[in-house]
């Protein structure tokens, strides 16, 4: 999975990416500090996968993990070139997500670009220029497109998707809130890469005394929580400053940081949730003597597919899948003794992973 972290100058987004992954990305009170996309990778929290090695005394224990991309303040007229332009738009379209950092604080010692805070404003701000790029590229596509339509009918559905998509953008509306008619729809839309097409996470940046209700008193949060319902977006609220002082800190000392300050989780680990949810993804575990290990899907992922994020040949040669819940494997206290109670499945291609499951998959090529 790879989100890129976008937002205007001075809303803490590399101060969040410091957080977040540590890779230490200049953070500094002006625009364009980060002028190179900056990149980090970061391991999901995930307690199953640590107790299954320890249980299975694993050479080797391998999380899930995600990739952050730190892109450079856009500002107004980004899509023309703009402050450090279109480069940093090719960026994002790489990614699965966007995290969208809002700053819902006051601060005169941190300038704001536009002189004021307002975040419903900067999300504007930002959202038309993913529009004017969006535009920039549909039109390219239709001009080529719509010439070829007249020839060979069949590019004629995707002319008329781009249709309907320029008049939606025109509109100053997200792709995202465009509905396909079918899948041949959905195929061609995934094709352009479109950047409002993307789900978007909003991290509202707040102050460390909005932290402990998650924003609950913070109009500025309210508002971009109403906002974020409207496109059918995640929220979560984090303090940038706040998340960089618990990265420094080892697990024993975060825990009871957090309970200082009245909170159960870090925003890393809100931020892995709201993503996990916004593109409806699960883990299941694979554990051995050798690795143990976490692999992320899409819900709804059937067993060969899910077997082929370990290896094409795993799916190619799909045979069974051997499956058992983590919690039963768990009060059982090994695979055997699980079997022997009868709780370990034999699955077939139909069969459709749910979140935690520990799988063993019987293949042959």
């Amino acid at each position: 999975m790879k989100l890129g972290i976008v937002g205007l100058p001075n809303v803490g987004k590399s101060t969040l990416f410091n957080s977040l992954t540590k890779a230490g990305a200049e953070a500094a009170n002006y625009p364009f500090c980060t002028i190179d996309p900056n990149v980090g990778v970061v391991t999901v929290p995930d307690e199953r996968v640590t107790h299954l090695g320890e249980m299975y005394h694993s050479k080797k224990v391998t999380p899930a993990v995600i990739e952050f991309v730190d892109i450079a303040g856009l500002v107004k007229g980004a899509s023309k070139g703009e402050g450090l332009g279109n480069q940093f738009l090719a960026n994002i379209r790489e990614t699965d997500a966007i995290v969208h950092v809002v700053r819902c604080f006051e601060d005169s010692n941190v300038v704001h670009v536009d002189g004021s805070v307002d975040p419903l404003r900067d999300i504007e701000t930002i959202n038309l220029e993913l529009i004017f790029a969006d535009l920039e590229v549909v039109d390219k596509r239709l001009a080529k497109v719509g010439k070829t339509a007249k020839i060979d009918k069949t590019y004629a559905k995707e002319a008329g998707l781009l249709e309907k998509i320029k008049k939606l953008l025109e509109d100053g509306k997200m792709v995202k809130s465009y509905e396909c008619e079918d899948e041949e729809e959905e195929k061609l839309l995934k094709g352009l890469s479109l950047l409002t097409s993307k789900p978007t996470i909003y991290a509202a940046n707040v102050a460390e005394e909005d932290l402990a209700d998650d924003g609950a008193g913070n109009d500025q949060v309210k508002a971009v929580r109403e906002f974020a319902k409207t496109e059918g977006s995640e929220v979560f609220v984090i303090c940038a400053q706040i998340e960089q002082e618990i990265a420094e800190l080892d697990e024993d000392d975060k825990k009871v940081f957090l309970e200082d300050l009245g909170l159960k989780e870090s925003g890393l680990d809100k931020l892995i949730k709201a993503s996990y949810s916004l593109l409806g993804l699960i883990s299941y575990l694979t554990c051995g003597e050798d690795e143990s290990r976490a692999w992320t899907i899409k819900k709804g992922t059937k067993a060969p597919q899910a077997a082929g994020k370990i290896h094409t040949d795993f799916e190619r040669g799909f045979i069974k899948a051997e499956v058992i819940s983590y919690k039963e494997l768990v009060e059982n206290g090994s695979m055997t003794a699980a079997k022997e109670k009868g709780l370990v499945r034999m699955e077939g291609k139909e069969y459709v992973v749910e979140d935690g499951d520990v799988i063993l998959f019987r293949f042959n090529v």
